[in-house]
């Protein structure tokens, strides 16, 4: 059985010593904030980001450059590994289309490696637990071949939910209306969405007030962790500068369902740009999404 990779891109939002310790190659994304193009070996602190997003600025964002991809994957390619690449969700970005074109080019030039790109569906740590388990199967002795059809089966049963704090953003991404957004923020709605089959960000409810949407997010996972409760010993969550915030879902989520392990991480950049500071995102397998 020939070598593999796991390769992916920054949106999985995983954390630097994760990153590190297991060797995982990560694509960078870029943004533009303030006149500034940010990723690669130009980053800002994800403190300051946030900051700068309080204070007024608006991040734009672009996706992953195809040369990049095909560089990287070159370099493990020249190594005798083939490469499994875990793509940002279609639904959200272009980056997995790139990604696919820089395969497909280095499938012409290494015409006897494997090389599979599988669009997640996911974002930000939904994007990274779906790493994370083929990491882990990786390491039980899976195949390529044997990884990329779990994923493809279970794809679909990584569960997204998240809460936002601040409508305006969610408005400049499309995902509102100007008219929602300004009432909803006049009488403290806090919207509760998650990412739907298509890899899509979609609206499930509006609650009145913070604490409320975050109590949603683990009264959503209630409905939708059925027949999954012995299979997430480990659950990720995501936030947007607002780590207290997170905490008090992971204690929900213990009282409930006591799971082994939490891995937390700031929503990054490219996700952040989009959702603000104060999102509050819980991942997980369950029966759907």
């Amino acid at each position: 059985m020939s070598e593999y990779m796991i390769m992916t891109d920054s949106s999985c939002d995983l954390p630097k010593d994760y990153i590190r310790e297991r060797n995982l190659d990560v694509l960078n994304l870029f943004y533009n904030l303030d006149g500034e193009v940010y990723g690669g070996d130009k980053q800002l602190e994800i403190g300051e980001f946030y900051s700068k997003m309080r204070n007024g600025s608006m991040p734009t964002t672009m996706a992953v450059n195809p040369e990049d991809v095909a560089a990287a994957m070159k370099k493990r390619l020249d190594e005798g590994k083939d490469i499994l690449f875990i793509g940002f969700s279609s639904g959200l970005s272009g980056s997995c289309q790139n990604e696919m074109l820089a395969a497909s080019e280095m499938r012409e030039a290494y015409p006897d490696r494997k090389i599979v790109v599988v669009d997640s569906l996911c974002a930000s740590m939904g994007q990274g637990l779906f790493v994370h388990r083929a990491l882990k199967l990786k390491e039980e002795g899976a195949s390529l071949e044997e990884n990329v059809k779990w994923l493809e089966e279970h794809k679909l049963n990584l569960c997204h939910q998240f809460t936002v704090d601040d409508l305006n953003h969610l408005h400049r991404g499309g995902r509102v209306s100007k008219a929602t957004a300004v009432l909803g923020t006049l009488i403290n709605v806090k919207p509760v969405l998650h990412v739907d089959d298509e890899g899509k960000l979609i609206p499930l409810r509006n609650v009145r007030g913070r604490k409320k949407s975050l109590q949603a997010l683990v009264e959503n996972m209630a409905q939708t962790i059925k027949g999954f409760e012995d299979d997430n010993e480990e659950i990720f969550i995501s936030h947007g500068d607002c780590i207290e915030d997170a905490k008090y879902v992971a204690k929900l989520v213990e009282e409930q369902f006591g799971p082994k392990r939490f891995y937390f991480s700031h929503v990054g950049a490219v996700i952040g740009a989009h959702s603000g500071p104060g999102t509050v995102a819980l991942f997980y397998l369950g029966c759907k999404r």
